[in-house]
């Protein structure tokens, strides 16, 4: 049975905790006027965006959605805008807590149908090290990280011992983009989920690899969102500008061509075309891809199974896709 690996929920467990609670870690519930579901305040000034209405939706209507779609099972992370990156230390730790708990709660209630992605508190490696030891206990299939930490590219700062725990532990981690500084240029036009998400899930990858994380945990379990960005379709650039840039000055520790660990990185679906989804599948290899939905958001794929159909894929094929490999890149599913 088909099994979607990127997909995106905030239970209602989490929003009585925020009210109740919340204000302990500098994260308000900020409840709207016109009928629309809330939002987020953070004490450091940032302010999230009000919650999708499919973010919230109660379960029975996402279950209805996972039938309509002909999905077995869904992999659900938070919403990567809320994880407060800008919080101090200690209060950034209680978030992710707070996130943590309540999402694992709502999959153990749903657990036939759903399967709980956790988030870490980035803004010390040590922190997320040790959140990553909490919430295996508490269930959860894989972890969700941003390609950026409050506009600094994730393979710039120092997380080794994070991507050390997530190695030894065998947990997925699920590279996502987040947008939490101004964009202008990407203001317009839906340009932003056009555009800048993908270019900063590129960056995030591109910074990772240049900087040799991949080269000091080779057992890490990497998977990028949305097709990899545009990272597969760039690989013969990011290769000559790796023969080519000073890599002294540039930072540039790369023991290999990034094309070279193109083939070890997992990827979803999400590129919302046919040619584009078979140009990745033949560039990393068809056991590097998975089915995904990205649902919750205006960009998902409302049919995912049907999209890689569209792909002309033989019968085995779709199976590799929809069903072998989520499971196979995550094994901690049920």
């Amino acid at each position: 049975m088909p099994i979607d690996i990127h997909a995106h929920y905030v239970p209602p467990q989490l929003l009585a905790t925020i009210a109740a609670t919340g204000a302990e870690c500098g994260v308000k519930l900020l409840s709207p006027t016109d009928g629309k579901p809330p939002a987020l305040g953070f004490d450091y000034g940032f302010k999230v965006r009000p919650f999708f209405p499919a973010l919230v939706e109660p379960v029975a209507q996402r279950r209805a959605s996972l039938d309509r779609q002909g999905l077995d099972r869904q992999l659900v992370a938070t919403w990567p805008d809320i994880y407060g990156y800008g919080l101090t230390r200690d209060a950034c730790a209680v978030w992710h807590r707070m996130l943590n708990d309540t999402l694992a709660e709502w999959c153990d209630a749903n657990a036939d149908r759903f399967s709980f992605v956790a988030s870490v508190p980035l803004v010390d490696a040590n922190d997320a090290a040790a959140e990553l030891d909490r919430v295996v206990k508490l269930g959860a299939v894989a972890v969700m990280v941003s390609a950026n930490i409050e506009g600094v590219n994730i393979g710039e700062k120092p997380l080794d011992p994070f991507w050390a725990k997530a190695e030894a532990l065998g947990l997925p981690v699920i590279l996502h983009p987040v947008l939490v500084d101004a964009a202008p240029r990407a203001a317009k036009f839906a340009l932003t989920q056009i555009a800048q998400y993908t270019f900063d899930t590129t960056l995030g990858v591109g910074s990772m690899l240049f900087s040799g994380v991949l080269d000091r945990f080779p057992a890490l379990s990497l998977v990028l969102s949305h097709g990899g960005g545009t990272f597969p379709y760039l690989l013969g650039r990011f290769d000559v500008m790796h023969a080519r840039m000073d890599k002294v000055a540039q930072g540039d520790v790369a023991n290999l061509a990034p094309s070279s660990y193109a083939k070890r990185i997992g990827y979803d679906t999400i590129v919302h075309a046919p040619k584009a989804l078979r140009f990745l599948a033949d560039t990393v290899g068809i056991e590097q891809v998975a089915l995904g939905t990205d649902e919750s958001f205006p960009p998902a794929d409302g049919d995912s199974v049907a999209s890689v159909k569209a792909a002309g894929f033989s019968a085995g094929d779709i199976e590799l896709i929809t069903e072998i490999n989520p499971r196979r890149l995550f094994p901690r599913l049920p």
